[in-house]
């Protein structure tokens, strides 16, 4: 039975090392589709400090993805997958104009939110020696108040997708060759350039791409909890997954080939309280600093979220439930995408102003998912008289409302 801690972690201050390690995930250039900058760059050689010897690393050839498996090769032993996603929304270039404005497109970005903010823009190298990175760039639209329409002064009118460039401040003559020249063209990614920083209330912290640093962050550091205790009985995939923010589509390709019983994804969730104007939307109750997130519905798996609830709730870890219909919006999808049968949870911090330079997260609630996946998968190794879950621990799991007793 698990205790309950008298000073538990997600109730103190993030120490400044962990702090730091997840403000390196939260800034590695990893923009869809060149996500080794995170995967490769930071959580790989962070796995191979921590890793007991028997423990392996595996990567894939049509994706940045990595798994740190506990047990590889023993596909009879029980298997739960982590997922975090390295892949950040990003703004690709689209053409070139005579003048050097640099033509982007906005992705999954409100185009209002991009307007005068520093950016990276990624290209590759003329000497085919890789990628250069070019700083010193903003996003804009409008350019001067002074040019700008009657309505757009008074914000009746807006800004799309189609206005937004990139000003890289080119100006004399062939500005189009002049950033030619630079080697951008069709299809760089472009970033926003905010690395996170302590917020100005206690335990907050804001930035760029918490969604979803902070999803790898946690399956990393859940990794290291582990590999100074390790379990008996269960096999656990820390996944580092590709191309969630156009589909899901790394983890499903490794769901599909690792084919694990259970899969648990970790990603960021709305501070419904605190966003703007939904208040007629009915959302559920969900606070940043009131703890981690757990989805019902969907392609959740009910046995699995009593049972995650339950372990948390025995160590009194914060949790906080939200609700989901057709689709979790996670990689929790992944199995089911790629036609595989595990049993599916998705866990959560909530932020707030998601997509933005400025995403807002509370330390606790990072901390509650990590100590909460720790508690669950211990409740497991220890489940059927310390022989751990089996496959028909899940099978027979599926709760049965036909018995359900009479309120």
């Amino acid at each position: 039975m698990a205790t309950k801690k008298s000073n538990p972690a997600w109730q103190q201050p993030m120490p400044a090392e962990q702090f730091e390690f997840m403000r390196e995930i939260l800034a590695a250039p990893s923009p869809i589709g060149l996500e080794g900058a995170m995967s490769y760059g930071v959580i790989k050689p962070f796995f191979e400090t921590i890793k007991p010897a028997a423990w392996a690393i595996q990567q894939f050839k049509g994706n940045a993805s990595i798994v740190l498996d506990t047990h590889p090769g023993e596909d009879q032993r029980p298997s739960v997958m982590f997922i975090g996603h390295a892949d950040k929304i990003r703004m690709q270039v689209r053409s070139i104009g005579k003048d050097g404005k640099i033509w982007v497109n906005s992705d999954s970005f409100l185009p209002c939110t991009l307007i005068g903010h520093e950016v990276k823009v990624f290209s590759r190298s003329s000497k085919g020696d890789g990628y250069r990175m070019i700083e010193g760039g903003t996003i804009e639209a409008l350019g001067a108040i002074h040019f700008s329409e009657p309505a757009q002064r008074t914000g009746e009118k807006g800004i799309k997708p189609q206005m937004l460039f990139l000003e890289l401040q080119i100006h004399g003559e062939n500005c189009k060759t002049q950033v030619e020249k630079l080697g951008i063209r069709a299809g760089d990614p472009i970033i926003l350039d905010r690395p996170i920083r302590h917020g100005f209330t206690k335990d907050t912290f804001y930035g760029a791409y918490l969604d979803n640093g902070l999803g790898c962050f946690m399956v990393a550091e859940l990794a290291r909890l582990l590999a100074e205790n390790p379990l008996k009985n269960l096999r656990v995939l820390h996944t580092i997954a590709t191309h969630e923010e156009i589909g899901r589509f790394g983890a499903a390709s490794i769901a599909g080939e690792l084919k694990p019983d259970i899969l648990i994804a970790a990603d960021v969730n709305h501070d419904y309280d605190a966003a703007p104007g939904i208040d007629d939307r009915r959302m559920n109750s969900l606070a940043m600093g009131k703890g981690f997130t757990l989805t019902n519905g969907s392609i959740t798996s009910a046995f699995l979220n009593n049972l995650i609830e339950d372990a948390c709730q025995a160590a009194a870890i914060p949790c906080q439930i939200d609700f989901a219909g057709r689709d979790t919006g996670t990689d929790a999808m992944a199995a089911a995408l790629a036609g595989c049968d595990s049993a599916a949870a998705s866990v959560g911090f909530p932020i707030r102003n998601m997509h933005t330079i400025s995403e807002t997260g509370h330390t606790g609630d990072v901390l509650a998912a990590i100590h909460g996946m720790e508690a669950t998968l211990r409740h497991m190794d220890r489940m059927n008289r310390g022989r751990g879950l089996t496959r028909d621990t899940l099978r027979d799991g599926h709760p049965r409302l036909d018995r359900a007793s009479q309120a």
